[in-house]
């Protein structure tokens, strides 16, 4: 191809094509990582993050009314979810609730922000685990 250039600005040229192919090949990974992902055909996967300001803004208030003790294992039951994915959803390194979920938690903290606490009140929507009857003494 460079056959009576002189070394120098053969190497050059070679360069050029590896820088061509390297930013060829970077713009392939960038595009794939902007691309969303789907989980399932039905839809895409929301996380939480810069993208979702009001489920940030609901985190917060949030966090700040389950500085009780006992107050997350009390809401998590009221919900009917494990209290780890409770903090899962508060701390924000999962995907976001669905929306049964996350209109049940405005509902708790418009109610605990007016003085009543339902998770006291309200019964639980489902148990957590259901009671083993096979085991009789």
């Amino acid at each position: 191809m460079y056959t009576s250039l002189p070394y120098s600005l053969k190497l050059w040229g070679d360069l050029g094509v590896a820088a061509a192919m390297a930013a060829e090949a970077g713009a392939r990974r960038a595009a794939q990582a902007l691309r969303p992902r789907r989980n399932h055909p039905g839809g895409f996967i929301r996380r939480p993050g810069h993208a979702t300001p009001l489920w940030n803004v609901l985190a917060t208030q949030l966090q700040i009314r389950l500085k009780p003790y006992g107050s997350k294992v009390r809401l998590a039951r009221h919900l009917g979810i494990a209290p780890q994915r409770l903090s899962d959803y508060l701390v924000g390194r999962c995907r976001l609730p669905d929306a049964e979920i996350t209109l049940r938690l405005a509902h708790w903290l418009c109610e605990v922000a007016d003085g009543r606490d339902p998770a006291l009140t309200l019964p639980n929507p489902k148990p957590i685990r259901p009671l083993n009857k096979s085991k009789r003494q």
